[in-house]
């Protein structure tokens, strides 16, 4: 185990000094230890390319199943402190950015009726929520629906509506009945590729056999989108969740689309092979019973449209 912590510490620092140093060890002391190892492998684990350590293809073999030895130890430990007391435990949650509007109330619900129940919080991007749940790092994520080489079991927490926002003064507001095709010369401002919402307004314009708009700006975060689009710099396919409020209070406006908004679904979504334990269960079930209700509520006369499957 202290050589496999070595190895990946090694791997992540780029030299034996500064792993070394992290484990409060002399450096020769490490050498050594590394030494001994490669000896006993036959093989050397780490090679010098331009002064900084590389993990060799053993040694590739080595962090991998460090992660997993770790993985699993951890959750031995977890599923341990579960079994002491069935109210107890820890949960790791990713969630994709768009669900943070409503997700972070759902958690402090289910908290308060397990209080003893410890959950992390991790919010990224889709290819970052995929990432933790692939590499098993993630119990439970909170996104639309996983790509489908991920062995995945899902339940439905609640419809989730996308729309074509504009600044209130934008000239299409007060038309009826625009379609995509529209909408093809105007300035768009989108999220990074493979972002779930950006994969969807594409299919929305591939659906409609209308021309992919004009990419203005490509724009990290939902709440930079929403200024840049107050300020008047384009229109955005956006989540309705992310602009409820901003549209509640009339500093943004709904485009009425013809076959807008499209509706997909929020899901509780966790690796097949990732074994759940008692607090990640409870809280499995409780999303998908109740994680609708804190669901932002949005009316209006461009607010119910079809479904798009997939």
């Amino acid at each position: 185990m202290k050589q496999l912590r070595l190895v990946a510490l090694a791997e992540a620092c780029g030299s034996f000094a500064k792993a070394a140093s992290a484990l409060n060890l002399s450096p020769p002391a490490v050498t050594a230890q590394m030494k001994a190892l490669e000896d006993e492998l036959g093989v050397p684990v780490f090679e010098r390319i331009a002064g900084k350590l590389r993990p060799t293809a053993a040694g590739k073999e080595l962090i991998a199943a460090s992660q997993r030895v770790f993985q699993a130890l951890d959750e031995a430990e977890r599923a341990i402190l579960a079994l002491k007391s069935p109210d107890a435990g820890s949960v790791v949650v990713g969630v994709v950015s768009t669900a943070k509007y409503f997700a972070p109330m759902a958690l402090a619900a289910f908290r308060k009726r397990h209080p003893g129940i410890e959950l992390k919080l991790v919010i990224g991007n889709r290819a970052e929520i995929i990432g933790g749940l692939v590499s098993l790092n993630v119990d439970l994520a909170v996104m639309g629906r996983p790509p489908a080489e991920l062995d995945a079991e899902m339940e439905v927490i609640g419809d989730h509506p996308h729309v074509i926002i504009a600044p209130t003064d934008h000239r299409l507001v007060r038309r009826r009945r625009l379609s995509p095709h529209d909408l093809a010369k105007e300035a768009f401002l989108v999220r990074e590729q493979g972002s779930g919402t950006r994969i969807l307004m594409a299919r929305v314009f591939d659906a409609a056999g209308a021309t992919a708009p004009l990419i203005a700006m490509e724009i990290g975060s939902n709440e930079t989108i929403k200024q840049a689009v107050m300020a008047g710099l384009g229109l955005s396919f956006i989540s309705a969740h992310t602009v409820a409020a901003e549209v509640a209070d009339g500093r943004l406006a709904v485009l009425d689309v013809v076959g807008l908004p499209v509706m997909r679904q929020w899901l509780v979504v966790r690796a097949r092979e990732k074994r759940l334990l008692p607090a990640g269960a409870a809280l499995q079930a409780f999303l998908a019973k109740e994680g609708g209700s804190f669901l932002p509520r949005m009316s209006g006369p461009h607010m119910s449209g079809p479904r798009l499957a997939g």
